[in-house]
This record gives C-alpha cells, structure tokens and sequence, in this order.
C-alpha cells in the first residue's frame, strides 16, 4: 500500500522525542521535588546552576525566568543604563533590543558580515559613539560572533561586551565556549533550544562575582534578605520543576550537540549539487552547534509555501530586522542592507537531535524540487 508522501510531516523540531529520551529521570526526580514541596530555589537549582557553569566554563551561573529577563539582568548588572547606547546586530530575534529598550537604554542596530549573518566588528566599530555602553553579539543560529575582534573596540570606548548566547549552549570558538567572552552574557531556555526546559527559563554567565551577585538582587525584588529591599529589582527566578528538566538534558547536550552537528554535514551533502540553494557554513575557528539550519534561496516564499504543502515545516529565523519591526517604527536607525536582504531569502530547515535521514532526504528532496519549480 503506497503512503501519501504529503502526509509524511517532518516538524522543524521534535521536541517529543527529546522529552521521550528523559521522562523516566525527569518524573522521578519531580515526584521527590513535588513530595518536599521544594519549588523555588533549592538545591536542585544550584545543581543545575553549577552544572551548567561547568559545562561552558564559566565561574557562575544564575538562573532566571526567561532569556529576555536575562540579557536585561546581564545589561543592568554590567552597568547599563537609561539613555546608554547598545549596539546590536540588525538581524536576531526582537529579545535582543527589547531588552535594552526596557532599561530606558537606545539598541543601536548595525549590519551583519554576508558569509555567516553575524555582527559586524566593521560596523560595530564604526558605530560607537561617547554614548555607548554595551556591546551585545548574537551567538546567531548555533554559532560563536566574532568576540575577539569586539574586545579592542569595546575597551577603546569603556563598552562592555554582553553575549546573547540564547543559540548557542555548547558552540566554541578557538575553544572558548559561547557566553565566557564577555563581562556576561544571557541565555535561554526556551523549550525549541539545544538546551530547552518544558517552559520558559533562562540563565546570566559570568566569570564576575560582582555580576553574578548584582543579578541574584535585582532577579530577587532587590532582596537579598527576605523583606529587605536594597534597590527597586523585579521576579524572575528559575523555578525547580524547570531545573529538573533542564538538568536531565544537560547531561545528553553534549551528544545532541553532536547529532545536530551529523545531520548539518549530511544536509551539506545531500544539497551540494542543488542549484539555487546557498548553504550555511562553519566560520574558521567555530565549532558551531547548529541550532538552526538556515539556508539561502531566492523566492523563498514560493519556496517555503511548497515545503509546507508537502508537510515539512520548515521556517525563518528571522523575517523581519529589528529596525524594520514595528516594535520600532518609529526610531531612525537607518538601512542595514545585507541583513535586509537575508531576511528576504534566509530559510530554517527541520534539525533536531533524533532527526532521521530518511526525514532529511525526504526535505532534501522537497526542497530541490521547490527551488526548480520557482
């Protein structure tokens, strides 16, 4: 019996099959945690917090509600402030300036390099102002930003570099893990990540004691001891059934990073004669982590609708640039050409852990006849 091949769906993530692989360990320890009533703080927290710290090399880990709180805790304890100037890549995810945007403090957005959609030190350098205070690369799609040439630009303006390592848990550059460049950098834990809880949650690293223990006061209402105020914070904290999970799947990270990094090699060989289809590649010193796999085509629209009419759902990360959002519409940020472009022809292809081959050939096979059709 031949099987309908539009019904063969291929998600963009399988985060099925990953829970699949920790329930047992998960649903053990939360019946321990749920018996103690232990939900927030706790032990198991610090767990998670130390382990974490020690798997990207960083001297503390803090665990908060969200990536997007985390970056704002990263920005506010490295000393930005309202009416400070942070510079930013044009092309991530709209977390990156919201989170400058709600200190009081001005995104700078700036155009991306054209071979890998990473920030460029060019334009970074070319954008500071006596005004600026942070600089904020965007580890972007399981890569690491090239953070050795932000340094020298950021310490000739007094600048701190703060990481948004939110796609990037496990990728290194000359083997510096992502999020150990900078004074801090903010990461997240949402489900879709390489290392996502069932929830939301995210984490602020840092080598500085100074930094981990500002934002411990402002994640804790500005408390560090109950009913006690020391300055205006706010509530995100890492709760423990979060914890739980992301802990049990810190200990395969390691080898899922290893199995997205198979399936990136078999897409690379499974379109390498497909014409009309860029792909990305791995920069020169990176060991990326591929959390997306993100391909360049023209039509990308026409191209996309024909992949989702065949069940595999692909996406775009992202559509549209921080400076074009409306989010925005009303500052004058100016053109960011190469990351305008992109974003017209930028397409996510399904990667995950347990992905299949025959899962990948079969979107191999759409996409190559979709590229054709156009």
């Amino acid at each position: 019996m031949s099987v309908d091949v539009h019904l063969q769906v291929v998600p963009l993530v399988d985060l099925v099959a990953q829970q699949a692989e920790v329930h047992d360990e998960v649903m053990a320890e939360l019946a321990s945690v749920l018996s103690t009533a232990a939900f927030i703080g706790g032990p198991v927290v610090a767990a998670f917090e130390a382990a974490y710290a020690s798997f990207v090399g960083a001297s503390h880990c803090v665990g908060v509600g969200n990536g997007t709180d985390a970056l704002e805790l990263a920005l506010r304890a490295g000393g930005v402030r309202a009416g400070g100037e942070v510079i930013l890549p044009a092309n991530t995810f709209i977390a990156t300036a919201e989170a400058v945007s709600r200190i009081g403090a001005v995104p700078v957005p700036v155009d991306v390099d054209p071979d890998y959609l990473l920030i460029s030190p060019a334009a970074v350098a070319a954008a500071v102002t006596s005004r600026t205070q942070a600089i904020v690369p965007v580890h972007l799609f399981g890569q690491t930003a090239f953070v050795e040439q932000l340094s020298p630009i950021a310490e000739s303006c007094g600048a701190v570099i703060i990481e948004d390592a939110a796609q990037s848990q496990g990728a290194t550059r000359f083997g510096r893990h992502a999020g150990t460049w900078g004074l801090a950098a903010g990461t997240s834990f949402y489900p879709g990540k390489n290392l996502g809880a069932a929830g939301d949650a995210g984490a602020v690293l840092t080598d500085d004691p100074a930094v981990a223990a500002r934002v411990r006061l402002l994640s804790a209402h500005g408390s560090s001891e109950k009913y006690h105020h020391e300055v205006i914070g706010f509530n995100s904290r890492l709760d423990t059934v979060q914890a739980v999970v992301l802990k049990a799947k810190l200990a395969r990270l390691h080898l899922w990073n290893l199995r997205r990094r198979e399936a990136a090699e078999r897409y690379a060989a499974l379109l390498a004669d497909v014409p009309g289809v860029e792909l990305p590649r791995e920069a020169p010193g990176n060991a990326d982590v591929w959390h997306l796999y993100v391909v360049r085509v023209q039509h990308r629209d026409a191209v996309l609708r024909a992949l989702h009419d065949a069940g595999i759902q692909a996406g775009i990360h992202y559509p549209v640039p921080v400076h074009l959002s409306g989010a925005y519409a009303k500052a004058s940020f100016g053109a960011f050409p190469v990351a305008e472009e992109a974003a017209g022809q930028i397409l996510s292809l399904p990667l995950f852990p347990h992905i299949t081959v025959e899962q990948q050939e079969r979107v191999a096979e759409v996409l190559a006849d979709g590229v054709r059709a156009v």
